[in-house]
């Protein structure tokens, strides 16, 4: 199994869109909340050059944010990321 790792933030809705999409692959993912901790956000933000949410890695790999992940599902690339 991929391990897949999405930094995100309580109410944002594309943070919301990235999961659902995550589940509906069956995808099993870890989530770092970042709304109330600033050094993870800073971490996150150093790892990925980017300071918005979500973020999220395949298999130590930097996908990008929401946007980024959907291109890979409309261009079929994401269910060889995840092996699926």
């Amino acid at each position: 199994m991929n391990k897949v790792i999405i930094y995100t933030t309580r109410f944002c809705p594309y943070c919301l869109r990235a999961k659902h999409l995550l589940e509906q692959k069956g995808a099993k993912y870890k989530e770092f909340r970042v709304d109330n901790d600033p050094r993870l956000r800073q971490k996150m933000a150093k790892m990925s050059n980017r300071r918005t949410v979500p973020q999220i890695w395949i298999n130590d790999k930097h996908i990008g944010g929401c946007d980024e992940l959907y291109a890979l599902e409309r261009s079929d690339k994401l269910d060889k990321l995840l092996n699926i």
